[in-house]
C-alpha cells in the first residue's frame, strides 16, 4: 500500500483510497466486480432481446391483421396480439426485476 498525494489538498493518502479523507476530493472511481459486469451485460442483453421480441411480435401481427378477410378474423388478430403483446410486456417486467436486483446489488459501492 503506497501513499500518493491529494490532487486538491496536497494530503498524502492511501493508493487504495477511493476519497480524500481530508477534503473528500475523489481520488478513483470505485469499479463493479466481475459478477457485477456479468449481471449487468446479461441485464442489458434481456432488454435488448425483449425489445426485438416486441417489435417482431407486433410486426408479425399487423402482417396478420392486415392479410385478414373477415371481420371476426380482424377481431381474432386484434384479440391476439393485445394478449400476445400483454405477455411479453409481462415477461419483461419480472425479468427486469429479476435480473436488476442482483445488478442493483453488485454496483460499486463508495
Amino acid at each position: 500500500m503506497a501513499l500518493i498525494k491529494c490532487k486538491e489538498c496536497s494530503e498524502e493518502v492511501s493508493s487504495s483510497a477511493l476519497d480524500c479523507p481530508k477534503c473528500g476530493f475523489q481520488l478513483r472511481k470505485p469499479k463493479r466486480s466481475f459478477i457485477g459486469k456479468v449481471f449487468k451485460w446479461v441485464f442489458v442483453i434481456f432488454n435488448l432481446l425483449m425489445l426485438v421480441w416486441l417489435i417482431g411480435g407486433w410486426n408479425a401481427a399487423s402482417e396478420v391483421s392486415s392479410t385478414a378477410t373477415t371481420a371476426a378474423e380482424q377481431a381474432g388478430a386484434a384479440i391476439g396480439t393485445g394478449i400476445g403483446i400483454a405477455m411479453i410486456l409481462f415477461l419483461w417486467v419480472i425479468g427486469d426485476i429479476i435480473l436488476g436486483l442482483p445488478v442493483l446489488f453488485t454496483r460499486p459501492k463508495r
